[in-house]
């Protein structure tokens, strides 16, 4: 069991990296993009310290407000 929340933690961590990544490239703040979207920025915040898990929905409009495609996004790798 440990192991698989291990796991997940490093993939939300992973996919967290990614949104502020994309956020940054886009140059526009987390309250900005939670705007765009409909959440919170509280919601944006946790999500980038892979806090939250976010659903396919919230990934495909997050995809489509950074500029990128939603296999992009959620593209990781695990070290």
């Amino acid at each position: 069991m440990k192991t698989k929340s291990r796991l997940k933690k490093k993939i939300l961590k992973s996919l967290g990296a990614k949104v502020k990544y994309f956020r940054n490239i886009k140059g526009i703040s987390q309250e900005a993009l939670a705007f765009q979207i409909g959440v919170d920025r509280t919601y944006i915040g946790a999500i980038e310290q892979g806090l939250r898990s976010p659903s396919i929905y919230c990934l495909f409009v997050l995809a489509n407000a950074l500029d990128t495609s939603l296999k992009e996004l959620v593209d990781i790798t695990l070290d």
